[in-house]
């Protein structure tokens, strides 16, 4: 792996989140609800919320990624999944910071497959091997991105035990 890197600052994160709701827009498209997938697409699914008037979140919680460059051999969904119980004409807008592999995209796009009217895919980063084409991408890239939210360790370890800051 390279060691270059796409890099995303919060400021930069401020202009594609705005550009990414005008590219959704612009395109007439109204989603009714805004399912972001956790955790790397909380931040952006709530500032797409905010930028289309969209209220209705939702968040949904696929395991994949278990570190850099390593991840599990398939997406798996993790309780509490949405239910979207009589729903069948809404228009549902799913965000993620990213499109690597893209199956995660594409494992949350079949869970929705049926469940509701229509369908489209937000990212800020979808890379050229994405098994999916997003509808909406602020940026393409087949580097690994550092995000704000994500380019330090925690500051708590799983023991509980708090790490040098």
């Amino acid at each position: 792996m390279s060691d270059e890197r796409e890099i995303l600052s919060w400021e930069l994160f401020g202009v594609a989140s705005r550009e990414l709701a005008t590219m959704v827009a612009e395109d007439g498209y109204e989603p009714d609800m805004i399912l972001s997938i956790a955790r790397g697409g909380l931040l952006i699914g709530g500032a797409l919320g905010y930028a289309l008037a969209v209220k209705n979140t939702y968040t949904m919680n696929v395991e994949f990624y278990t570190g850099v460059d390593e991840r599990l051999e398939v997406p798996r969904i993790l309780p509490p999944a949405p239910d979207f119980v009589d729903l069948g004409d809404a228009r549902l807008l799913i965000v993620d910071d990213v499109a690597d592999t893209g199956h995660t995209l594409k494992s949350v796009q079949d869970f929705c497959a049926g469940k509701v009217g229509e369908v489209r895919t937000a990212v800020i980063y979808e890379k050229s091997h994405s098994v999916v084409q997003c509808d909406y991408v602020w940026r393409r890239t087949d580097l690994w991105i550092n995000f704000p939210w994500s380019d330090k360790p925690p500051v708590v370890t799983r023991d509980g035990i708090v790490a040098d800051a």
